[in-house]
């Protein structure tokens, strides 16, 4: 006992006394806002109020994962006697009959109401928390549900820690939203993208610098290295170019400003030759669990409100190819990621447009009620190129970029002889002839060839690598290939 006191008068994290694998920064991060907190008995200090804050988070993690995995654990250190009681009754019940309840909170606005003279006690309103549940019983989906209430909450102050005492559910109040509207720097209009209410049509390919592919902003990052890059792009009558985002690389939740630093010097070269850019975000990112949700919302929230004003960004790519997860992530689960992802951007950048870039133009039209533009991925017999995009035009009633297309010039045995530089520039030259004709926005991948190609990206077999390394209209030692005079419809 004496050694127990010891450690919570250390000041220790009850996390790892719980051992629990994450404390709430590293695993649980919704957006809160305090929006009063003038009080009658005493001020409040920030210090005091973060500890409230961290605490009544972590209370709702706690409960989150009890509620999914029917555990009592964890319940006792951030809940009172009283409080935790009707949890246990709610967890027996679910547990016998097999119930399970995945959850989150996405925002919080809490109001102070009362803080004790003592420091012991305090009262605050949680107005409008938004929540997403999803249950299921005997592991089959009942329902998914999105809900917005309003919490009276009383924590008390014990053994140093805050523990909630009484969480009672109301409902919603009415929420004033901001009434001054930003000017955005690109819109949409009859299947076209607009700047300045001049037509925009996209001209473009996907980037990766020299010797960099997929690590666009690591250790080899160099300025002269993009910006002659970006010459080549511009002179070769191109107007946009794609680049991508790694979650893990640029931080998770917590983003490097290195990384971000680095990013507005490639968005600062860009506008500098007038080039747009379309930012794809989470790429390598597979776990859309709904635990997870307030991590990436808060990954999305920093650099999206980071670059909401930068001139060169055309839109944000929410995530590339998430379709492919449907199969093993649960369809549905990628969907409402996907869906909540897109008001969390709009949230913090106003100003810019929001696709994502789906693998085929089948999966296109899932949630292009609420995208800008529609970004599809076309390596099929390019005999179908003009059915499949006219579907998506007349469809979906918006913008269409064929984000992605190509092919490789390798020919070898682990592609069946099928590939050479000659055939692959007949490819791009007769692609273009249909960008041409139909005025179609494109993107072609990609610039360079690439002499190395991660795992991750195409497997570890030489048939999946060999062709990836092809894709580029500028081979590995920096020579024009011929298909390079078919980049762009000139």
């Amino acid at each position: 006992m004496s050694r127990i006191l010891e450690f919570l008068n250390s000041g220790a994290d009850r996390s790892s006394m719980l051992h629990l694998e994450l404390t709430t920064e590293d695993a649980y991060l919704p957006k809160v806002v305090w929006r009063d907190l003038e009080n009658p008995a005493r001020e409040i200090e920030q210090n005091t109020l973060h500890k409230i804050e961290k605490d009544y988070l972590f209370s709702w993690y706690v409960k989150n994962n009890a509620l999914e995995k029917n555990t009592t654990k964890g319940i006792e250190d951030f809940y009172t006697q009283n409080t935790r009681k009707n949890l246990y009754r709610t967890i027996a019940y679910n547990k016998g009959h097999k119930i399970s309840i995945e959850s989150t909170t996405i925002k919080h606005f809490p109001e102070l109401e009362f803080y004790s003279e003592d420091g012991q006690q305090v009262v605050f309103t949680d107005k409008n928390v938004v929540e997403f549940q999803k249950i299921s019983q005997n592991d089959q989906l009942l329902t998914s549900i999105q809900d917005t209430a309003t919490y009276k909450v009383m924590m008390l102050l014990e053994d140093g820690f805050w523990r909630v005492r009484h969480m009672v559910k109301m409902d919603a109040e009415p929420f004033q939203k901001d009434t001054v509207q930003p000017t955005p720097i690109y819109t949409v209009s009859n299947n076209q993208i607009l700047q300045n209410k001049t037509s925009y049509t996209i001209k473009g390919i996907n980037y990766y610098p020299k010797n960099s592919a997929w690590d666009t902003f690591g250790e080899l990052f160099n300025k002269d290295t993009i910006a002659k890059d970006f010459d080549i792009i511009k002179k070769a009558n191109l107007n946009t170019i794609r680049v991508f985002i790694q979650y893990e690389d640029f931080g998770k939740a917590k983003v490097k400003l290195e990384k971000l630093a680095k990013l507005k010097v490639l968005l600062d070269l860009a506008e500098a030759k007038k080039l747009a850019v379309i930012v794809t975000l989470f790429d390598f990112y597979s776990d859309y669990t709904i635990p997870s949700w307030t991590l990436t919302h808060r990954h999305a929230e920093h650099i999206v409100s980071e670059f909401k004003n930068h001139k060169a960004i055309l839109g944000w790519d929410i995530k590339n190819e998430p379709n492919l997860d449907f199969e093993n992530r649960n369809k549905e689960n990628v969907l409402n990621w996907l869906d909540h992802m897109i008001t969390v951007i709009k949230e913090n950048d106003p100003n810019h447009l929001i696709t994502i870039g789906w693998s085929n133009s089948v999966e296109a039209t899932n949630l292009a009620n609420k995208l800008d533009f529609i970004s599809y991925h076309f390596y099929n017999d390019m005999i179908h190129l003009e059915y499949e995009t006219n579907g998506l035009l007349k469809n979906t009633n918006k913008p269409v970029v064929i984000e992605e297309f190509g092919v490789p010039s390798y020919g070898g045995v682990w592609n069946f002889w099928e590939g050479s530089p000659k055939e692959q520039a007949a490819y791009h030259k007769k692609m273009q002839t249909y960008f041409k004709k139909n005025n179609y926005s494109f993107m072609s991948w990609t610039l360079y060839d690439f002499p190395h190609v991660p795992d991750q990206v195409a497997g570890k077999w030489p048939w999946q690598k060999m062709r990836q390394k092809k894709f580029g209209f500028i081979d590995e030692h920096g020579n024009n290939k011929p298909a390079f005079q078919y980049i762009s419809n000139k």
